[in-house]
């Protein structure tokens, strides 16, 4: 039996780790390939030693480009990868383009898929992620459901229940496995924030809130307002950077303390100890959900509706005034309890390689 387990982002890195390292402890045979589609060495090494992550087998360094042509080119790029291991089962984590691009070229060999993270949906078909997941459960032979609404949406859409696992949460155990590292980062001193215990943390990416220049105006506007009430910590991922200063944005910039990405444990020790969290990031929404941190969303809806039912996550949509009322109702005290969903334990990636274990991989 030979796996070939696939990353190419950074929200991938966190959810294969603790897969990795389980399917080594149960001596299951295993490949991984790095498409590359992030393609910062320095950042993709630096999650890759601080999550314990062995070096990928394989990198197609496919890079940046649209969403067609990088898809194209992971799924060119991939087929040979296929051909030569002869794998068992190919599997994907979360919803990137390289999720939904390796899906297809192993479904197409008629490999099995397993998808963990199966059966979000934001039931809005102008996200990329959006596509992304439904295709890849689509083809997919083992979903492993990450919360109950995944169980919900697969079944709505058709998917029989012997496919069907619900497994927890694989971010989650990297969070509490690493939890107690992250507390030892020096980011606040770098900062020179070590003194204060209060302050926002932000991020930002998804296309809808960076690339029209009028309404990421008004979110860095808002940001800056709220420097009158916190310090704002905005680790900037380099497109919206590029964004802003083509909006001509530098001002609002340069009220806010403006890093580059950062390393996995840095920024969960800016998570932990943040006063309030604003984003547009799904794993976000589940990693302050366990870290009891609120957490503000730039979104009309969410894929991950747990974080809001039993979590510390509330959509504020995109409006700055909402935002800062919002942010501003939270700084006064105003917060939701919120309980751990179920099976987000640490154990999600025991649970999955069990599943693998007891496959009748003969038929294949």
């Amino acid at each position: 039996m030979l796996i070939l387990n696939v990353v190419g982002a950074r929200p991938n890195f966190m959810k294969i780790g603790p897969l990795v390292k389980e399917m080594r402890h149960r001596d299951l045979p295993q490949v991984l390939v790095h498409t590359g589609q992030h393609y910062d060495e320095n950042l993709s090494r630096q999650f890759f030693d601080q999550l314990g992550i062995p070096k990928p087998d394989i990198n197609l360094q496919v890079g940046s480009a649209s969403q067609a042509v990088q898809t194209a080119e992971i799924m060119r790029c991939f087929e040979p990868v296929v051909v030569e291991c002869h794998p068992d089962l190919v599997l994907v984590v979360g919803d990137v383009n390289s999720t939904m691009a390796c899906a297809l070229v192993a479904a197409k060999f008629c490999i099995p898929v397993a998808h963990v993270e199966a059966g979000l949906r934001s039931f809005d078909r102008t996200m990329p992620e959006e596509i992304n997941r439904i295709v890849t459960d689509a083809v997919s032979d083992l979903l492993f459901v990450s919360e109950p609404s995944g169980i919900q949406n697969l079944k709505r859409e058709g998917v029989p229940d012997h496919k069907i696992h619900f497994v927890g949460n694989v971010m989650i155990d990297s969070l509490l496995e690493h939890r107690k590292a992250a507390e030892e980062s020096k980011i606040l001193e770098r900062l020179n924030l070590a003194a204060t215990n209060r302050y926002a943390l932000v991020t930002l990416h998804r296309p809808s809130n960076v690339d029209e220049p009028e309404k990421l105006r008004g979110l860095l506007e808002a940001l800056a307002e709220l420097t009158q009430d916190l310090p704002v910590i905005f680790p900037m991922h380099p497109r919206t950077r590029n964004k802003a200063i083509e909006a001509s944005l530098q001002l609002e910039l340069d009220r806010l303390i403006v890093t580059e990405p950062l390393g996995y444990l840095d920024f969960l020790h800016l998570m932990s100890a943040a006063a309030v969290v604003i984003t547009d990031s799904g794993g976000v929404q589940e990693e302050t959900t366990v870290l009891g941190v609120p957490c503000l969303t730039v979104r009309e809806n969410t894929e991950r509706p747990a974080t809001v039912e039993q979590g510390t996550n509330r959509l504020v949509g995109s409006d700055p005034a909402h935002l800062l009322r919002s942010v501003r109702t939270v700084l006064q005290g105003d917060r939701s309890p919120s309980r751990l969903p179920e099976l987000w334990d640490g154990k999600a990636a025991q649970r999955i390689v069990e599943v693998l274990l007891r496959q009748d991989w003969r038929k294949h």
